[in-house]
């Protein structure tokens, strides 16, 4: 019986690897035809600095490879960092108060929900204004934009609790502070780890739009200063290197998560 669970258990491992593996290749494939259409419609129109191919990006981006990594990355991973951990501990602080507290979910989901309707264009000038061109400034618009996703996914997560879960311990004499790290916590781990996956990008976006708007350096800043000068690759440069950090913050938070969940599997 053991040899056959052990053969079963390795055979739905090369199952996973093997769904895997053809998911990977079709995500790979499709990007290679989008850049193969872009490179062939760029070529097209003959004109780099309305629309330059991926070659030419790729090109300007090892030319300007020193402000680049140098300055400018730095400066706008920074900003990343702050905003993220500011929104994660203001998204996990909003969501347990709702959970806990009815008249305080009340109170804050509205609000919370009308945090999302105002356009950052208009309200980044104004940070600007308070903060100058100080990290605070990029910083505020960032956590505008990232918290949400956090402290909705949590709460979710809270409110996705099955009630006969609860009802079972409270009849076995557990405590809420027992309920809540011995059932809440591990059943909202995974609601926390997408939640960090979906505010990743868009701390990235609102970091870049902080410093499109007012700053003096970061990638964001040092792509509107390219589209002054009508450099189309140099514009799309930074944006491809936000892109690929993004994409490598999401991959180490699914390594991360992997490792933690263990039990998913």
């Amino acid at each position: 019986m053991r040899n056959q669970e052990k053969q079963l258990r390795r055979a739905g491992a090369r199952g996973v690897l093997y769904r895997g593996k053809r998911k990977s290749i079709a995500a790979h494939g499709l990007m290679l035809l989008m850049l193969l259409l872009w490179q062939w419609v760029a070529m097209g129109v003959n004109a780099s600095y309305i629309l330059p191919s991926p070659l030419q990006i790729v090109k300007r981006l090892w030319e300007l490879r020193d402000p680049l990594f140098r300055a400018h990355l730095p400066a706008t991973m920074e900003v990343v960092a702050v905003s993220l951990l500011i929104s994660v501990l203001l998204g996990i602080g909003l969501a347990v108060l709702m959970d806990l507290s009815a008249p305080a979910e009340q109170a804050l989901y509205p609000l919370i929900i009308a945090s999302q309707t105002i356009p950052i264009t208009a309200l980044a000038p104004l940070f600007v204004l308070w903060f100058g061109y100080s990290l605070w400034s990029k910083v505020l618009v960032s956590v505008l934009m990232s918290f949400f996703p956090i402290t909705i996914t949590l709460f979710d997560g809270f409110r996705a609790v099955q009630t006969e879960s609860k009802e079972l311990m409270q009849s076995f004499g557990a405590s809420p502070a027992q309920i809540f790290w011995k059932l809440k916590v591990p059943a909202v781990l995974p609601y926390f780890f997408s939640s960090i996956r979906m505010a990743i990008p868009i701390s990235v976006i609102g970091a870049a739009i902080g410093e499109w708007l007012g700053a003096q350096s970061g990638l964001g800043y040092f792509s509107r200063r390219m589209m002054t000068q009508l450099d189309g690759a140099a514009v799309f440069a930074p944006i491809l290197l936000l892109s690929a950090a993004a994409m490598g913050m999401v991959a180490v938070v699914r390594l991360i998560e992997r490792r933690v969940l263990r039990w998913r599997a």
